[in-house]
């Protein structure tokens, strides 16, 4: 790997800012100054000093973000802010959203740069659950939660997987579904005869959001998290 990239992902300062100090000898390895960002770098073995400081490096990084509504699930964009654009000092080149959600939807997003995880999760032969809080323009009906329930027609080649409903409230439920399709829960809802007004997912597989993150805001998963990603994955027995 080169020196500034690991100076990067150590969330040390910018790629040009990185540089600029690699040239001014305020970066060693092994003991010695080196002046060349270009420089390669064993990040396992090599003991590398950033002005004085040890640089401990972590190939992969997990956060849960509770996303707010009128930011986007993406790396960049021309127009609106990212959910990037909320990691502040933790932000690193590699990191991107697993999955996405809407511009106008909340809830708990998956951030990292393990690729091989985000493909597991979002793998449609995981059928890992997404559970949603879903606000609705009219009440449910024992019709419609039924629908839901067996798999509806949203114009694919197949019905929906059945999902799992709970009525909380008159126009509030917790839809769980084990697919990712595009705007699924608002067109699972359209399909039955109702209308989607707030969404926020609340769980996607083992990870769970917590009421008392606030929105916009994320923090590190836990290593018991990190643990219970892979028995979601590894062990399907539980998912309906």
């Amino acid at each position: 790997m080169r020196l500034d990239k690991f100076l990067c992902d150590c969330n040390l300062g910018t790629r040009s800012q990185i540089k600029k100090d690699i040239r001014n000898g305020q970066v060693s390895i092994n003991g010695s100054v080196v002046l060349k960002p270009e420089q390669k770098v064993d990040e396992q073995e090599d003991q590398i000093y950033y002005k004085g400081q040890l640089c401990v490096y972590e190939k992969y990084v997990y956060y849960l973000m509770h996303k707010p509504a009128g930011v986007v699930s993406a790396t960049e964009d021309k127009y609106d802010r990212t959910v990037l654009d909320l990691m502040g000092d933790d932000r690193r080149e590699d990191l991107f959203p697993v999955g996405r959600l809407d511009k106008d939807t909340e809830g708990l997003l998956l951030i990292t740069n393990d690729g091989v995880l985000a493909h597991d999760l979002l793998s449609p032969v995981k059928h890992v659950e997404k559970e949603y809080e879903c606000h609705l323009a009219y009440a449910l009906d024992k019709e419609q939660k039924n629908r839901l329930e067996q798999g509806v027609d949203i114009g694919e080649k197949a019905l929906t997987r059945p999902a799992l409903v709970q009525i909380i409230e008159d126009n509030k439920i917790t839809l769980t579904i084990t697919e990712g399709k595009f705007h699924q829960v608002k067109r699972m809802l359209y399909a039955v005869g109702n209308e989607v007004i707030y969404l926020k997912r609340l769980r996607m597989g083992g990870l769970r959001l917590e009421p008392e993150l606030p929105k916009g805001s994320y923090r590190r998963l836990t290593e018991e998290e990190r643990i219970q990603i892979t028995e979601d994955l590894n062990d399907r027995s539980g998912y309906f």
